[in-house]
């Protein structure tokens, strides 16, 4: 198995030792089919870890069992050093706001203008703002996005491009310190495409965030990925840099470069 190259000077980002997620020997099984048989990895602060496989190999299983989402059968699932398994509701949903999941279809209330769906998830969860400091906080990641003149349309009137631009954004007013990316181009054309991979690059190195990306995309595994885990009949097959494993003489793994 290929190893994570050694950080260097020249690395953006200072990545500290000690893991912000490690997953230990993770186990999971729907029914006869068993989808995750030992699954082990971590992901350092501030790091992008890329989570690649074909359709039915445990990707998205793996991380929403990440917050609780799904149970796990067997195995450790440490974020921020406490065994999430161990857990009661109340105690996950105190780990569950440090981290954003940016779901595969933006996950919008398509009967919410955009600043309601902002506006929704904040006053969630930071019940003390005053109206004044949340329009503000709304106004703020809009304009990270770039997208500040969308504020009062609704998610009908938005682009795919858009609907997860502003989906990134609901993900970001919480101020994350883990993200988690199910498929974030995925239906999108080729230019937005990386202007999304760009975008997730910008946040990663603006707030230091630590991410989960999977995805289909090439193209995006190789902007954002610091490091990359390929699963294969529910165990990680391979890991390396994107460049380490583009180079690889296993066949089944250079398929994904093709």
């Amino acid at each position: 198995m290929m190893q994570e190259k050694p950080t260097t000077d020249t690395t953006p980002i200072s990545k500290s030792e000690a893991p912000v997620i490690e997953i230990k020997d993770l186990y999971k099984s729907f029914g006869k089919n068993e989808v995750l048989k030992g699954v082990t990895f971590s992901v350092k602060k501030g790091e992008n870890l890329v989570v690649l496989g074909k359709s039915g190999s445990g990707k998205s299983i793996a991380i929403k069992c990440l917050v609780g989402l799904v149970s796990a059968d067997k195995g450790i699932i440490n974020v921020f050093g406490t065994d999430i398994t161990k857990l009661n509701n109340n105690e996950l949903n105190e780990i569950r706001i440090r981290i954003g999941f940016l779901f595969q279809n933006a996950a919008l209330y398509d009967s919410m203008s955009v600043r309601e769906n902002l506006g929704f998830t904040l006053k969630r969860h930071a019940k003390d703002l005053s109206a004044e400091d949340l329009e503000n906080r709304i106004i703020d990641v809009l304009e990270s996005v770039g997208l500040g003149e969308a504020i009062d349309k609704m998610p009908s009137e938005l682009s795919g491009g858009m609907r997860k631009r502003i989906g990134l954004a609901r993900t970001l007013i919480l101020k994350p310190e883990i993200i988690l990316y199910d498929e974030p181009t995925t239906g999108l054309d080729t230019i937005t495409s990386r202007e999304i991979s760009e975008l997730m690059m910008e946040i990663q190195k603006k707030n230091k965030t630590s991410s989960i990306i999977i995805t289909h995309d090439m193209p995006c595994a190789k902007r954002t990925s610091d490091r990359i885990i390929i699963l294969k009949d529910g165990v990680i097959h391979i890991e390396g840099t994107y460049e380490e494993l583009e180079k690889s003489e296993d066949e089944w793994v250079r398929s994904f470069f093709i």
